[in-house]
């Protein structure tokens, strides 16, 4: 809480707030006040919060706060779970609802700004389904949403624009390097024109230049032209290479074309398809929608603090050492029949592991292909002319030039990155260092604390033994290689399968007329299965009448049973002070003078008397100090005066003392002599 505090009170020292607090002015403060900053807080994030909360309902502000709170996404913390409570507190003022939204707000305050903004455009209001009925309400509706979504879309244009790198400064600047540029061509000109017009026949020797410069251009488009053509050429080759190839493979596969070797590779396609319907694509939608679910997860859950971190951390460590406690426990229990087991358990793994490896293989070559064939599709309808020819256009040049200037700044950045990452290396490299220096540290400190203990090498053997693991499971690697034999047995199970399946064809029809059996009692059973429901629905409903009127029964009967309570409690108390009466009147009517002292009669006329005679005393006393009231004032004025006197006769001597002495005084006898 401490932590909180003072980072809270820290921010709110910044700017724009600058509250100039510290941790006891900030704690100290009222509830009223508390709730100003909170609402000051909130206007730096939304501007349409500032107000004086001293001029505004208490309920109002806890809603207006409440509904911005709930949009900007805050949870209160687990002991405040309940709205209402949450809302009390947030009334009042309380410091343990107060301090953590302002420790939040603070945490993510330009985050939340942009969540404001986009919440005034992108929270769509709330329209019933009985107004949209109206033609004109729904036609509006329907354009309000094309607006929120084309908000979106000029949102997301605006943000990618600038995390591109581009900016209008860099634009302002290539314009005008350019125009200076272009400056200093024309000058350059004007001065060579200058030059030449002192030279004779500069005109015919203009033209002789023009005519060189159009030779030369013509020769480069020629030259242009010839290694087009060559391209082409070598192009229509590859082409012609690649057609022979195909039909090549084409005339192989149509001598190979035999109904067996294709019901083979149909049956292989329809096993490998099945295989990836079945199993391993749904595993992967599993994996996916437990990854979609955990991701909710996380944004649903309020933003984590170092010390949640820190918590998180602390939990992962206590579950790491207690799954190394288990796996120590395993391989000291050494089960033979676990380790017979684990071999059978080892091999089906590896099988498993080769099967679905070569199934993502499959996936990723036929991705690949499909890929390479829509780009070949792509390049064959785009890069080629009317003769043949390829042609790069206007706007795909402007989009290889943005291309090129996107790589350009991406290769600043991942060379920025680089060298930061290499930086971070060099520290990585000391952390490794002074991680193996402590590790060595350890390692002693452990052989020392075995050597005391008497168990000297056990981690030694700790870590032959996860040695010798590894060793055994690479053995078991390469026991699985010996699958491919397996693999020609199955081939030979399928094969008796066939046959089986032609023994198994009498029976098969059997099972048709036992179908056709199936679905007629299929049929009976969904008649009996709606009797059943229409049965059950009618016992429901009166098992519903009854349970209402049980209930009924039972208020009736629990407020029966209030009244009895309270009738009996009150024929309690009357037969208590009955009791209690009683016993005052056989007091009161006994002779006994002790009884009749213990009466409360007698005790309240006791008091009585003696208030009475407390009462005619202090009269008394009353009366003797108003007839000795005016000498006493009197005899207190003249104690006054007396101190008055005696005052001004000591400022008189401190006068005296103070000043400069003129001579001795001398009392002698009663006399006072000036001796100068």
């Amino acid at each position: 809480m401490s932590e909180q505090l003072k980072f809270i009170v820290q921010q709110l020292n910044m700017e724009p707030f600058r509250k100039n607090f510290n941790l006891i002015t900030f704690d100290s403060l009222e509830p009223m006040q508390l709730l100003q900053i909170l609402n000051d807080v909130l206007s730096e994030i939304d501007p349409k919060q500032a107000m004086d909360i001293r001029e505004e309902m208490p309920e109002q502000t806890v809603k207006r706060m409440s509904s911005l709170l709930g949009m900007l996404k805050y949870k209160p913390p687990g002991n405040f779970s309940d709205v209402s409570s949450f809302r009390q507190g947030l009334v009042t003022g309380s410091k343990p609802v107060v301090h953590p939204i302002l420790h939040w707000l603070l945490q993510k305050v330009p985050e939340l700004k942009k969540r404001a903004y986009l919440a005034r455009f992108l929270v769509k209001l709330e329209v019933p389904a009985e107004f949209l009925q109206d033609d004109i309400i729904n036609d509006t509706y329907h354009q309000y949403e094309e607006l929120v979504e084309g908000f979106k879309t000029y949102h997301k244009e605006c943000e990618n624009l600038r995390s591109s790198g581009f900016s209008t400064a860099e634009i302002r600047r290539d314009i005008s390097a350019m125009e200076e540029e272009k400056d200093q061509l024309l000058k350059r000109v004007e001065r060579l024109k200058r030059r030449v017009e002192s030279v004779s026949n500069h005109q015919r020797m203009l033209e002789q230049a023009r005519q060189l410069r159009v030779e030369k251009e013509r020769e480069e488009s020629l030259t242009h032209q010839k290694q087009e053509q060559k391209n082409q050429l070598f192009q229509a080759e590859q082409r012609l290479l690649r057609l022979q190839q195909q039909l090549k493979d084409l005339r192989q596969a149509a001598a190979d074309a035999h109904p067996e070797s294709l019901m083979k590779r149909l049956e292989e396609e329809i096993k490998i398809n099945s295989y990836m319907v079945t199993e391993k694509l749904p595993k992967e939608l599993e994996g996916l929608r437990r990854t979609v679910q955990y991701m909710q997860k996380v944004s649903s859950e309020p933003a984590m603090g170092q010390a949640d971190l820190q918590e998180m951390e602390g939990k992962i460590k206590e579950v790491d050492s207690q799954i190394n406690q288990l796996i120590e426990k395993k391989m000291m229990r050494n089960d033979p029949m676990d380790d017979k087991l684990t071999l059978y358990r080892q091999q089906a793994s590896i099988i498993i592991r080769k099967k679905e490896s070569k199934a993502e293989e499959l996936q990723e070559a036929r991705e690949e292909l499909a890929a390479a064939e829509k780009e070949l599709k792509q390049r064959s309808s785009q890069g080629q002319g009317s003769n043949g020819e390829e042609v790069i256009r206007g706007d795909e040049l402007k989009r290889l030039v943005a291309k090129l200037r996107s790589k350009g700044t991406t290769y600043k950045k991942r060379r920025q990155e680089l060298a930061e990452l290499r930086a971070e290396y060099g520290v990585l490299q000391r952390t490794e260092e002074l991680l193996r220096q402590k590790h060595d540290i350890v390692q002693q400190k452990l052989q020392t604390v075995e050597a005391q203990k008497g168990i000297s090498g056990y981690s030694d053997t700790q870590e032959e033994l996860e040695r010798v693991s590894a060793i055994k499971s690479d053995l078991d690697e390469k026991k699985g290689r010996t699958l491919d034999d397996m693999s020609e047995m199955v081939k030979k199970l399928n094969s008796m399968i066939v046959e089986k399946k032609s023994a198994l064809a009498p029976i098969i029809k059997e099972l048709r007329s036992l179908r056709q059996r199936r679905v007629e009692l299929n049929q009976e059973y969904e008649e009996k299965k709606a009797q059943y429901e229409s049965c059950a629905a009618g016992l429901e409903s009166n098992r519903s009448k009854l349970e209402q009127e049980v209930k009924a029964l039972r208020e009736e009967m629990a407020q029966n049973e209030n009244r009895y309570h309270y009738i009996n409690s009150m024929s309690e108390i009357i037969e208590m002070q009955i009791q209690r009466a009683a016993g005052e009147m056989k007091a009161y009517v006994s002779s006994d003078p002790q009884e009749k002292k213990k009466t409360i009669r007698e005790v309240y006329m006791k008091n009585i008397a003696e208030q009475e005679l407390l009462g005619k005393k202090l009269r008394e006393e009353q009366k003797v100090v108003r007839e000795n009231h005016s000498a006493n004032m009197e005899q207190m004025q003249m104690w006054r005066d007396l101190e008055q006197l005696m005052e001004c006769k000591r400022q008189c001597f401190i006068k005296a003392q103070n000043q400069v002495s003129i001579g001795q005084v001398i009392q002698e006898g009663g006399e006072d002599r000036l001796v100068l």
